[in-house]
């Protein structure tokens, strides 16, 4: 039998923690930082340090928030923290780590649709820090924005059209469906439906925060991955780009973010500045033309689209193998597959399809930086 190593046993050491006083245990044996002791600050607090703090025309945390389903208020945290709390805590959430943000199969320092939307969130925060709004909504949003993408990316959405007579779109699949047993507020739920610049727009200042910040997340983080798998070359940015955002995730970020709080600030519309958003709009484009659709990117979609229409036909031919979590909603049978086979990871689905499909696995995406 293996012997438990010295620093399994150190770690063991810490289970109880360290006693004061005979009625308190800290972490540390050598604990010295101190607060000084005062009322729990609670949900009331907080909400009238929103009140005080945040410009007009910022959402306001209020009770337990306007919900589906009413709920009493939480002793602690606002309406928009519980939000942000239940989205983090949920397994949409957690299968945002195994799922495609530009590429499936991403390799070790490419970007998932978790880490996307962490990214997005450091720039809402930072946005609605800046003009006043409220950080703690707009993270909520965030964190939640891309809980309704199916595996593949993008490529999903044009999958699953085929099955829905309203067709799919990952932003209201979010809202209406991934994220509905969350009973988040309503604020919260139209941010998430209308990230997406497409779609109406959110009927809040934090909701086009989010807009904005999704934007600016994508495109720098999407150029940082292509460049360092050498699908492109910073050396090839538009020039408008360069001159106005700089060459490297960490700059463009920065001018993205205060050129939305310098206009929003002086305008009081959540906007960018008329330069910037040039710039912005260049950086996209050549995203999308040289990494979005080149060849191998819509070889990978077509792929993918014919991996998720496969196991919808099949699940609905065999609806047994459903995850009976599926099956105990309301909708019709199709919805219910048409859920099961959105929430799977990447992983999961293309084992699938291996397995009851018949694929092979040289048929399946490789993933940028492997076989590419």
């Amino acid at each position: 039998m293996a012997e438990v190593s010295q620093r399994s046993k150190a770690w063991a050491r810490t289970m109880s923690g360290h006693d004061v006083d005979g009625q308190t245990v800290t972490c540390h044996a050598t604990s010295t930082a101190l607060l000084e002791p005062g009322p729990v600050i609670g949900r009331r607090i907080r909400e009238e340090r929103e009140a005080a703090m945040l410009r007009p025309g910022a959402t306001m945390a209020r009770g337990a928030g306007t919900r589906a389903v009413p709920e009493e208020p939480d002793p602690e945290r606002t309406c928009f923290e519980r939000d942000r709390d239940r989205i983090v805590h949920s397994t949409a959430f957690r299968r945002l780590a195994g799922k495609t943000q530009v590429v499936v199969h991403p390799t070790d320092h490419q970007r998932t649709r978790l880490t996307h939307a962490l990214e997005v969130a450091q720039v809402a925060r930072s946005v609605a820090a800046g003009i006043g709004a409220n950080v703690t909504l707009a993270d909520a949003m965030a964190m939640g924005h891309d809980c309704g993408h199916g595996p593949g990316g993008h490529a999903a959405e044009e999958a699953f059209d085929l099955f829905l007579p309203e067709g799919f779109d990952h932003a209201t699949w979010g809202a209406d469906v991934a994220l509905s047993s969350l009973n988040l507020c309503a604020e919260t739920l139209d941010g998430i439906r209308n990230h997406s610049w497409s779609r109406p727009a959110p009927s809040t200042v934090e909701g086009e925060v989010v807009s904005f910040a999704d934007r600016i997340a994508y495109c720098a983080h999407d150029l940082e991955d292509a460049e360092r798998a050498g699908i492109v070359s910073t050396a090839d940015l538009p020039e408008e780009v360069r001159e106005v955002a700089g060459a490297d995730r960490r700059t463009q970020l920065s001018v993205f973010i205060r050129a939305v709080i310098d206009s929003t600030c002086a305008t009081g519309r959540v906007s960018m500045d008329g330069v910037t958003a040039s710039a912005l709009a260049a950086l996209r484009r050549f995203n999308y033309e040289r990494i979005y659709t080149r060849p191998e990117s819509v070889g990978q979609s077509e792929a993918v689209v014919e991996v998720l229409r496969g196991l919808v036909t099949y699940y609905l031919a065999h609806p047994r193998l459903v995850a009976s979590e599926f099956l105990a909603t309301d909708a019709d049978r199709t919805h219910q597959v048409v859920a099961y086979v959105a929430g799977m990871t990447d992983h999961f689905a293309f084992s699938r399809a291996e397995e009851l499909l018949g694929w092979d696995a040289s048929r399946l995406p490789v993933g940028m930086g492997r076989g590419f």
